[in-house]
């Protein structure tokens, strides 16, 4: 797998020139879906299988600045996989200097189109078997 790459944008920065704090949570979702779909678990194909995968939580540690035209590289692992219930990690560091800018991790739980868990060993057992391989576990 390789890493995401995120150039920051200019509205993408605050007052101070600096990347605001709440675009981390979006950088985080577009390198996770972007890890899910090379593995072989895209969000597209587990919708249309009947799958939803809500986010439940989210956690976000600031290590260093980020400014305009920054790249963040983005690695991200699947940090605790339970059937129901998958934890994403993330470490983002700057591209030039490799320093360690954030480290966040998203929880999310599987559901079907009506809202109730589902355990995806028992109901798709292709997605749980990928899950399975990839986490850190």
């Amino acid at each position: 797998m390789s890493d995401y790459i995120h150039k920051i944008n200019y509205y993408e920065t605050d007052k101070m020139g600096i990347t605001h704090h709440s675009n981390y949570i979006r950088f985080m979702e577009e390198a996770r879906i972007e890890y899910l779909e090379q593995i072989g678990c895209g969000y597209a194909g587990m919708e249309e299988a009947g799958i939803v995968s809500p986010v439940i939580g989210v956690e976000c540690q600031y290590k260093r600045p980020t400014t305009f035209g920054d790249e963040i590289r983005i690695h991200v692992e699947i940090a605790e996989y339970k059937r129901v219930q998958l934890t994403v990690a993330y470490r983002m560091y700057n591209n030039r200097t490799e320093e360690l800018v954030c480290e966040g991790k998203s929880f999310h739980c599987f559901t079907n189109g009506e809202g109730r868990p589902i355990a995806l060993s028992r109901s798709f057992p292709e997605y749980d078997a990928i899950l399975r391989e990839f986490a850190k576990e």
